[in-house]
């Protein structure tokens, strides 16, 4: 792709590392904001770099926040003795869109993967833990999805805190193996929550 500016060439380079984005899909992009109002712009570009600059993660959950405590965390109207296990913040989102689920979450920030290098160290597990063998946890929902890395993550995870006094379910098979939770539909997703299935059961299908 030949361009007349390497200004215009390093914007659509920049703009086509994004997922799903390519250069084609970039130039539009990025032709389209020159044609918009320079202040447009500019606001676009503050939001992103007070976004990257300022954004924190929750300390109780690890869900994105503006606070030390997110506005799940910090609500007076969520359970707090039922905690839903996600993988990432995307899956968050999709499970509060549902309107389903009054609990709490915690975002393990991806799932074992030996292929990838990623094992249970990488993820915030040992936190979640704590927090059961703390007592504060009185059932887990594992929400992952119906991968073999997340069937390897909820084992790994139900296996250190098996001896505690928790609860331990996962969502009911609504949704097909292999599918990620923020692609599901919002009644299928709301469904696969409120008929959730002891773990121990799932581990016998």
């Amino acid at each position: 792709m030949e361009f007349s500016s390497k200004l215009l060439e390093k914007a659509v380079n920049e703009m086509s590392q994004l997922p799903g984005v390519g250069k084609r899909t970039a130039l539009r992009l990025v032709l389209h904001m020159l044609r918009q109002p320079k202040e447009q712009t500019a606001g676009l570009t503050e939001a992103i770099q007070a976004m990257r600059n300022n954004v924190k993660f929750c300390q109780s959950c690890h869900n994105i926040s503006d606070n030390i405590l997110c506005e799940i965390c910090s609500s007076h109207n969520r359970n707090t003795e039922i905690v839903c296990v996600v993988e990432d913040i995307k899956d968050v989102m999709a499970i509060e869109n549902t309107s389903s689920f009054k609990g709490l979450y915690h975002v393990l920030g991806g799932k074992i993967s030996p292929m990838d290098g990623i094992g249970p160290h990488d993820l915030n597990i040992e936190s979640l833990v704590k927090k059961v063998k703390d007592g504060k946890v009185k059932e887990l929902i594992f929400a992952l999805s119906s991968t073999m890395e997340g069937d390897t993550t909820n084992f790994y995870v139900f296996k250190q805190i098996q001896d505690y006094d928790v609860v331990t379910s996962t969502i009911a098979r609504g949704i097909s193996v292999g599918d990620e939770l923020e692609y599901a539909d919002e009644i299928t997703l709301g469904r696969s929550i409120v008929n959730r299935i002891p773990f121990e059961s799932s581990l016998k299908l």
